[in-house]
């Protein structure tokens, strides 16, 4: 398997549609990069759930998946399920983020995501942030849209179980949902675990990437 390092990284931007997505889709790589940098920023932008008790269950999970690490949450109002309707502000919210911040990583949905406002703020990310490294995380949901991705994030077996742990420890208000189970979660980190000759991983999908390999 080739291995890229993407050297030291002292800033991170997360994204996500919905309180929880950015846990889902890449809470064992935010554990991992904050583990390893304490006092790493961490710019984190959720476009829902602003003024609930879905926000406040964000604010406890990232800090949670996020040890050591200058977290700085904002969550916006817009309404679940209609960030089509609701463009202009979300574009703007992406812009705001990108003003007050320069990363190493974004990570953030990914374009190809079967629910209209994962799909919507992927395709938003790269209007703000042309020249970073963008990671597409992937969400287990009934639409059955997994594919085959082109990155991997090797997750050790203590940071796989510490996510899911967290995951059902953090978002009370998620788990009458029929797919939000330690198995969904396991199973996936599990399987693209496999397809990196690793035990566990996270997937992540990459529209561009630049390559500087030297002479």
């Amino acid at each position: 398997m080739i291995r890229l390092g993407a050297g030291r990284l002292d800033r991170i931007v997360a994204v996500g549609a919905h309180c929880d997505d950015i846990a889902i889709g890449a809470g064992g790589t935010l554990l991992t990069l904050c583990l390893a940098r304490p006092g790493v920023r961490v710019d984190a932008l959720v476009l829902s759930g602003g003024g609930s008790e879905r926000e406040q269950e964000e604010q406890a999970a990232l800090d949670a998946f996020c040890p050591g690490a200058d977290l700085r949450l904002t969550v916006h109002k817009l309404p679940d399920g209609r960030l089509p309707a609701h463009w202009e502000e979300a574009k703007a919210a992406v812009e705001e983020l990108r003003e007050r911040t320069e990363p190493g990583l974004v990570l953030a949905p990914r374009t190809d995501d079967a629910h209209q406002d994962h799909r919507g703020l992927a395709r938003l990310i790269p209007t703000a942030f042309r020249d970073h490294l963008v990671l597409g995380y992937e969400i287990v949901k009934w639409d059955g849209d997994l594919g085959r991705m082109a990155a991997y994030h090797p997750l050790s077996p203590e940071i796989a179980e510490r996510k899911v742990r967290l995951l059902q420890e953090h978002y009370p208000s998620q788990r009458h949902r029929p797919w939000y189970d330690r198995e969904a979660f396991l199973g996936l980190a599990r399987i693209r675990g496999i397809e990196c000759h690793e035990r566990y991983a996270e997937a992540f999908a990459v529209t561009k990437l630049t390559l500087d390999l030297g002479e």
